[in-house]
Parts: structure tokens; C-alpha cells; sequence
């Protein structure tokens, strides 16, 4: 089962986003769209959706009783970049995007990252119409076989790659399980950046998944789905639009 994927990186919308930022941050009265484009460099086709995006997450307000429509930093870029609420405000924030991103995708969306040389699904987002995946192997030890630690090793060098292989065996979960080493390491060597990783079964018989990184400085994070397999016609679809939403939720990771 081949997919083709858009390549598209949410890593570059978040730094046009981070510069449309700095420049109302430092505009406390408020700025104009067109001077952020003069001071961000940004093309309008460009930073006309990002406004839009920042304006729904909260992190940027129009003020509409200006005849200019000038722009402030919204509620939500004052909690972030508060020091002394910040770790419940991003708590609150992803659970509000990952529940938001659940319901517009129709699938069980995961927060993993990869922590002292072991994987860790952080937080995920699931319902009665979008289960999620039965762990019925524990997610550290099989990276080799899960969209999720896939797409986390794809982030780690060769040696930190096989670091983690060496310290967790390659078991076959299912008839799709890669279990050979060289063969798992070429494929994430050839792995597109933009390109969401596919599990296809490979760790669960009847569940398909997609991750993508959200990689936010030295800190290797991905968001994933997961779909039932008599799902899995939708998982191009619904791994595209994981991949075109990441923005928001690396966003918050990089505030």
C-alpha cells in the first residue's frame, strides 16, 4: 500500500509566525497588517492565512474598533510567554488544538517526544467515534514498528539511532513488522522531512497510524493518528491535514 504525501513543513509557517510575533510584541498599541509585512518581509498571499491562524489560536487580536484593523498580542501569547503560568497555559493550549485537531480529522491524535533516550506519548486526544490505539506493546519498546517512534528516530542521528535499536529488540508484531536493522535504518535515512511516517500495520493488526516531527530547538517531538484499518482509505487525507495543522501546536512549543 504506496502513498504519496504533499510536502509540506509546518516548521516554515512557524517562523514566519514567530516574526509576525516579534513584530506586534514590540507594538504594544497596536500594528497594521501592512506594516508587518514591511517589517517581516512577508508577502500578503503569505501572511494573510497566518494572521487568520494566529487570530483563531488566540495569540494575536484585531482591534476592530480601529479603523486601521491594527493587531495586539492576544491572551494566549501573554499566558505563553508568562513565566509564572506558562507550564498550565501550553497544558491547556494543546489540549484545546489536539481536541480540535481529534475532531476536524475524525482520528485519535497523539503528542509523543523522545525523552532521555526513550519514547514518551505525552498526551492524546481520543473518543468513543475515534479510539485509540490499544498499546498492547509497550510504545519504548517498539519504535521499530509505530508511526510514532519512527518518526522520532527519523529526528536522531545514525549513532542515536542505533543506540535505541540496540537497546530495544526489533520483535515482529505483526506480518508487517520491519525486524531487520539495516533495512529499518535505510528507510528512515531516505525518509522525507515533510513527508508524514506511516505505520501500515506494522504495529497492530487492524489500526493504520501517521506522525509528523514538531521538533521545537533540541526537544524531538512528533504528532501522530491513529485510525481503525476500515479507516485507512482516509489516512492520506487525514495525514496531510496532521501535517498542514502542525503549525499551531509547534508554535506553542517554540514561545
Amino acid at each position: 500500500m504506496a502513498l504519496q504525501h504533499e510536502a509540506i513543513t509546518p516548521h516554515r509557517s512557524v517562523q514566519s509566525a514567530l516574526r509576525v510575533l516579534e513584530t506586534v510584541a514590540r507594538h504594544s498599541s497596536g500594528v497594521t497588517a501592512a506594516r508587518i509585512a514591511r517589517d517581516t518581509g512577508l508577502p500578503v498571499d503569505r501572511l494573510t492565512p497566518l494572521l487568520r491562524m494566529l487570530c483563531s489560536e488566540g495569540y494575536v487580536e484585531q482591534l476592530t474598533d480601529d479603523a486601521t484593523g491594527a493587531y495586539v498580542a492576544g491572551e494566549t501569547l501573554d499566558r505563553l510567554g508568562s513565566t509564572e503560568d506558562r507550564a498550565e497555559a501550553l497544558r491547556e493550549k494543546l489540549r484545546r488544538t489536539l481536541d480540535g485537531l481529534r475532531d476536524s480529522i475524525g482520528a485519535a491524535v497523539y503528542i509523543s517526544r523522545y525523552v532521555d533516550g526513550e519514547i514518551r506519548v505525552t498526551d492524546c486526544a481520543a473518543g468513543p467515534r475515534t479510539p485509540a490505539v490499544n498499546e498492547w506493546v509497550d510504545f519504548r519498546s517498539s519504535a521499530h514498528a509505530s508511526a510514532i517512534g519512527k518518526s522520532l528516530l527519523t529526528q536522531l542521528d545514525v549513532d542515536g539511532r542505533r543506540d535505541h535499536l540496540s537497546r530495544h529488540k526489533m520483535a515482529r508484531l505483526t506480518s508487517r513488522t520491519i525486524t531487520n536493522e539495516r533495512v529499518l535504518l535505510n528507510r528512515l535515512a531516505t525518509q522525507p522531512a515533510t513527508v508524514p511516517v506511516l505505520d501500515l500495520q506494522e504495529y497492530a493488526v487492524g489500526t493504520v497510524c501517521a506522525a509528523v516531527p514538531i521538533t521545537a530547538g533540541a526537544s524531538v517531538g512528533c504528532l501522530a493518528l491513529s485510525l481503525p484499518v476500515e479507516h485507512a482509505h482516509r489516512l492520506r487525507e487525514a495525514a496531510d491535514t496532521l501535517n498542514r495543522r502542525a503549525a499551531p501546536v509547534l508554535l506553542s512549543l517554540a514561545i
